[in-house]
């Protein structure tokens, strides 16, 4: 779990992450291009080697050679372990349905319409 943190702390590395989620199966020059060109964020090629096998590390994504090429794929499964352990709650501390309502008969609407009909003079 230390590592999964870690790794998502980094801004640069979740710039990552999201250009494996805008276009998955990437080759290092890719996602420099990438963070470059959408980004404005221009470490060096080795730099970003780095933050990639910290995220590899951390399972976030794993690598594969197609040829002389190696292209990294995202694999969001660890995020689930932090679901996991610090499920979503309702603001009355319940825990919440699957659909992210409280559970409650009416859904996450018809309490956020009800509670603000409350507060109305």
């Amino acid at each position: 779990m230390e590592l999964l943190l870690k790794a998502l702390a980094d801004p640069t590395r979740a710039r990552i992450l999201d250009e494996l989620v805008d276009r998955d199966g990437q080759t290092l020059f890719e996602i420099c291009a990438r963070l470059a060109a959408k980004h404005g964020i221009t470490p060096t090629r080795q730099a970003i080697s780095q933050h990639l096998a910290v995220l590899e590390g951390a399972g976030l994504l794993h690598s594969e050679r197609s040829g002389r090429y190696k292209l990294h794929y995202l694999d969001t499964s660890p995020l689930q372990e932090i679901s996991r352990r610090w499920p979503q709650r309702s603001p009355a501390g319940q825990p919440a349905s699957p659909d992210g309502g409280s559970g409650r008969a009416g859904g996450p609407d018809k309490q956020i319409a009800s509670s603000s009909e409350r507060t109305k003079p």
